[in-house]
This record gives C-alpha cells, sequence and structure tokens, in this order.
C-alpha cells in the first residue's frame, strides 16, 4: 500500500508479525524523525502502527520533507519485515 494523501497529511498503516516488530520500527523511526528534526504522529496497537506526515512549520501541509521521510520509513519497514 501506498501512502495516501488525507486532509494535508501522508497516512500509511504498517502491520507485523507481532508487538515487538511493531516496536523495532517505531524505535528506528523515532531516531529517523530525531536526524530529520521531523517528527510523525503515530498510533500503535499491538502489531499495527499508522503514521501521519505534515510539515507544521510550512502550514500544515504535505511537503518534499514528508515525502522522503515517508520514503526512508519504507526502506525501514522492509528491513524489519523481512
Amino acid at each position: 500500500m501506498d501512502w495516501e494523501e488525507k486532509n494535508n497529511f501522508l497516512v500509511k498503516t504498517f502491520t507485523f508479525s507481532n508487538f515487538i516488530n511493531a516496536f523495532m520500527f517505531m524505535t528506528e523511526v523515532a531516531a529517523l524523525a530525531e536526524k530529520m528534526s521531523h517528527h510523525p504522529w503515530w498510533e500503535n496497537s499491538f502489531h499495527v502502527v499508522t503514521i501521519r506526515l505534515t510539515t507544521h512549520d510550512k502550514g500544515d501541509r504535505i511537503t518534499e520533507k514528508d515525502r522522503e521521510m515517508a520514503d526512508r520509513i519504507d526502506e525501514i519497514y522492509t528491513k524489519i519485515r523481512k
């Protein structure tokens, strides 16, 4: 599933085989967010993580920074899912 544009957010839901993998994913995304100084909205329930990206300092709209972060999050997901 690709990222969906919804209400000025890029949104995607990620599903894992268990909570530990979901938490490892969130930990890596958190490190990326700090590195990029770009922090997502997210929700976690057991093995499912939903992430929403928007650029607050650009008027809460989707920017290239969000798209770059989405690509990098997809890379993390691919690595954790293996």
